[in-house]
C-alpha cells in the first residue's frame, strides 16, 4: 500500500487558502473603489434620520 504524501496535501491546502484570501482581498479593494455598491447603499438607507432642532417644534406637547 502506498504511503500518503502529507506534505503535498498540506501544500495544496495552503495554496487554496492563499488563493481564497487573495480573492477576498480583491473583492474588498473593488468594493472600496466603487461607492455605487448596492450593499453599502442599502446599509445607509436603513439608518434612521437624525432629528433636526426645528422638528421638535412641530410636535404637539401636552
Amino acid at each position: 500500500m502506498a504511503k500518503p504524501n502529507y506534505a503535498f496535501e498540506k501544500r495544496q491546502r495552503d495554496l487554496a487558502k492563499k488563493a481564497k484570501q487573495e480573492a477576498k482581498r480583491q473583492r474588498k479593494i473593488a468594493g472600496t473603489e466603487s461607492p455605487e455598491n448596492p450593499e453599502s447603499q442599502k446599509s445607509q438607507d436603513d439608518t434612521e434620520p437624525t432629528a433636526r432642532p426645528g422638528d421638535a417644534d412641530d410636535e404637539v406637547t401636552s
